[in-house]
């Protein structure tokens, strides 16, 4: 089910948060674990069973590394730790085990069967389930917390089930720690201003996904339909811009509705998305965008490799093997590697030759970075290694064929779609956000949210209800 559909803004919210609202306060997290579930079943209606079995079965794995084994003697502290370990790396094995079957094994297979010139490993085609990643990391993170001691006591089931099943961030984000919600799954008020703001939160989000990232998506796949490999180079930056704009709004999109949602339901979902555009070099790129996946590989794979801590050359090594992770995380193809690779070479030129420069020369730092940008999301957006190398070839004017769509179609284009374009510029800085935070509580502000929301709902029953880009991780 989508936010951005008429099923979930005209049914299921109305009747979830009525529900919500009027259950007892000790029954809340039973309502939200329902209605999260009945959320993802209908979209999933079959992985429902396996998001279920893994949440039912981390449970149960971190309840027996809270239990006090009947160990005595000396040994007693030293084989509670090897109990607790064993644990651990039991429920590792299980998150990451699902996790690669379903998302990395075809990728495995394939790569392995060409380099050994036969098939080897056989392909299971399965479909990947939504929001796999996230749900995983969450329960993971958990897990590892309660190893380390950051969370003291077990969580009951059901508000474990429901932290992780919780339907406004389950299938794209953000990376919920538990510590983030824990004592609002104790206890947690619901005031008129919580819902009121919340709402807005809400509507501002559906307002971006749908008549920003929705619509200048077109251009991006107008572009791409003509063919990479036949662009004139500018025609190839408008795209790659069109794009940057589409998974810009898409992303900052959910995460406003991700976090009105949250607001509605008693909950401060935390921040995973800054203005970064507006930054002044990639390193602050990353410091603004998906904030809780950054953190989660600085927390659970950078710092437990020893950070920075040992020596140029391993620092160098730690970061190698988080980008490596961070760009299969966003999925299993070779173009997803290169885009986290090609992050990896700028962030080291960035820490140990011109970061510093960079950052303190403002105007500098922001044309520079706004012109990587586009270039490392053509890396994401196209799987196919050779339309990618000729997409990237035509941005920097290398023509492996005849120029097909040339300066008649740009200007074109920019007729069409140029106020659009104008206004996604805008909405980039960090003006409108500061706005929308002086004027929140104003009438007019509502009513221009409820203008936005109406173009939305307009735009949705015309079919542009496209999935969120994240939905895919």
């Amino acid at each position: 089910m989508l936010f951005s559909s008429i099923g979930f803004l005209f049914r299921f919210l109305p009747v979830f948060m009525l529900i919500y609202l009027i259950a007892p306060a000790r029954f809340r997290n039973l309502v939200l674990l329902v209605g999260s579930l009945i959320f993802y079943g209908a979209g999933e209606p079959y992985f429902v069973l396996l998001l279920v079995f893994s949440v039912t079965a981390n449970y149960g794995l971190s309840r027996c590394m809270f239990r006090k084994p009947p160990f005595s003697g000396k040994a007693r502290g030293r084989k509670k730790a090897v109990w607790r370990r064993s644990v651990l790396i039991a429920a590792l094995i299980l998150d990451f085990g699902i996790l690669f079957v379903f998302k990395y094994w075809d990728f495995t297979a394939d790569t392995v069967n060409t380099l050994a010139g036969r098939g080897i490993l056989p392909f299971l085609r399965l479909t990947l389930p939504l929001g796999i990643s996230f749900y995983t990391f969450q329960m993971v993170s958990y897990q590892i917390d309660c190893y380390h001691g950051t969370i003291t006591e077990p969580a009951g089931f059901v508000p474990f089930a429901a932290y992780v099943s919780m339907f406004p961030q389950l299938v794209a984000g953000p990376i919920v720690r538990y510590q983030d919600v824990e004592s609002r799954m104790r206890s947690r008020r619901i005031g008129v201003r919580n819902l009121e703001n919340g709402l807005k939160l809400f509507t501002a989000g559906l307002g971006l996904k749908v008549l920003l990232a929705n619509q200048i998506g077109t251009l991006w796949n107008v572009i791409m339909s003509a063919g990479a490999g036949s662009l004139h180079a500018a025609v190839a930056w408008l795209g790659a811009a069109a794009y940057s704009f589409q998974i810009y709004f898409d992303f900052w999109g959910y995460s406003l509705m991700a976090a009105g949602l949250g607001k509605m339901l008693g909950f401060k979902i935390p921040e995973n998305f800054n203005a970064p555009y507006a930054s002044h070099s990639v390193s602050e790129f990353w410091r603004r965008w998906h904030i809780t996946l950054g953190r989660w590989f600085r927390d659970y794979v950078y710092f437990p490799m020893g950070g920075s801590r040992r020596g140029r050359l391993r620092t160098v090594f730690n970061l190698f093997v988080v980008w490596a992770c961070t760009g299969l995380w966003h999925g299993a193809d070779w173009n997803f590697l290169l885009w986290g690779m090609l992050f990896f070479v700028i962030l080291i030129l960035e820490k140990n030759i011109y970061g510093e420069r960079i950052e303190k020369t403002k105007v500098l730092g922001h044309l520079y970075t706004l012109a990587l940008i586009p270039v490392t999301w053509v890396v994401f957006a196209v799987t196919d290694m050779k339309q990618l190398t000729a997409y990237l070839g035509n941005m920097f004017g290398i023509h492996g064929t005849k120029i097909l769509v040339g300066i008649p179609q740009l200007i074109r284009y920019l007729q069409e779609y140029g106020i659009l374009l104008l206004v996604c510029f805008l909405f980039i800085t960090p003006f409108p956000s500061r706005i929308y935070r002086r004027f929140r509580d104003r009438w007019y502000m509502a009513a221009a949210l409820l203008v936005v929301f109406w173009f939305s709902v307009y735009e949705i029953m015309q079919g542009s209800n496209n999935p969120f880009l994240y939905f895919r991780f």
